[in-house]
């Protein structure tokens, strides 16, 4: 007797189990929202959670490691010039989308989302599938993750202002001390807790992610209890999505487009592009609680959107790029291996 087969979503089509965790706390925040004392020590918990995430961000990253990629440091201007401008410019142009496709609160998330820094896993991921340059897209995505502690604060104080929910220099003094001081407190103690934190990677990437869902559920339940959720329609989301997806092949065009124009060579393009065209959510959620407080859960929305549209696009120009490489390796093989 034959076992049936699981149904599998196509290889197109990956089904991220943490963006279903997102949504399924985005559902829990809307049906059972935190308020009163509950919301207090949720509250209290979510800034804890941000607090050891980023002292955990510090200690993870090896100083020598990145020390030693600044010698590629071509790429790495690249990648932080597509991050950290092309991508803030992008996003000062949606101002010209309100309020005919954004309102003027998604349009402050949609700024907020080109203002994060880059990813680091998903970007080494589809870097080695595509055949990249794997040892520049962990450094690329390392300085990205580094610099975000001081340039997106920096810039959404300067691009942002008063429409990201009373963003002001106190905002700044949060992030100072709730992401800066943990994150230099990790690299401090690396040299005594790093081979703890290597031993036990999986169970602290679990406490990673829960601190994060912490983060969105306390966000999305002050937008409930405020009533936030009702300036969104589903055209609205249904314009945001169009609007992202714009963004994204902007961005994915500019990467691999211009790095050839700058004269990288293919495995570099390749690390150029999967780095220099995402956006993190795990930076960039705890970054808008602090920023952006009650506001949060509307800041946040474009992010998540965005971050699921990147993981589906990149994986199919991933295997793409992938079987135009086995096409090169078969064609010269020797010019390839030198490469």
């Amino acid at each position: 007797m034959s076992r049936r087969r699981t149904p599998q979503p196509p290889s197109w089509l990956p089904i991220d189990p943490y963006i279903a965790a997102l949504i399924g706390t985005v559902v829990l925040a809307a049906l059972l929202p935190a308020s009163g004392t509950a919301a207090d020590a949720a509250g209290g918990a979510s800034t804890g959670a941000v607090a050891f995430l980023f002292f955990l961000y510090g200690a993870r990253l090896s100083t020598a490691e990145a020390l030693e990629g600044l010698r590629h440091w071509r790429l790495h201007l690249t990648v932080l010039g597509c991050t950290f401008l092309v991508f803030p410019l992008l996003g000062l142009a949606s101002a010209g989308l309100v309020p005919y496709v954004l309102s003027p609160q998604l349009q402050s998330g949609f700024l907020f989302l080109c203002l994060v820094p880059s990813t680091i896993q998903s970007s080494i991921a589809f870097t080695s599938i595509a055949r990249g340059n794997v040892p520049a897209a962990i450094c690329a995505g390392s300085f990205s993750s580094i610099a975000g502690i001081f340039l997106t604060p920096l810039l959404a104080a300067a691009l942002l202002g008063d429409s990201g929910g009373g963003f002001s220099g106190e905002a700044l003094l949060k992030i100072g001390v709730q992401l800066l001081l943990p994150f230099l407190a990790g690299q401090l103690l690396r040299r005594r807790i790093g081979g703890l934190i290597a031993r036990h990677r999986k169970v602290l990437g679990l406490v990673d992610r829960g601190s994060i869902l912490l983060v969105v559920y306390t966000a999305f339940s002050e937008g409930m209890v405020a009533g936030t959720w009702h300036q969104v329609t589903p055209a609205g989301l249904g314009a945001l999505l169009a609007a992202e997806a714009v963004l994204l092949a902007l961005m994915l065009t500019v990467t691999w487009y211009g790095a050839k124009r700058l004269g990288f060579g293919r495995a570099d393009r390749v690390a150029i592009q999967f780095a220099g065209s995402k956006k993190s959510l795990a930076s960039g959620l705890p970054m808008a609680s602090v920023l952006f407080g009650a506001h949060a859960s509307l800041a946040v929305l474009p992010l998540m959107l965005f971050h699921q549209m990147q993981l589906m696009v990149c994986s199919v120009i991933a295997g793409r790029r992938a079987r135009q490489g086995q096409e090169e390796a078969a064609a010269s093989p020797e010019a390839v291996a030198v490469g």
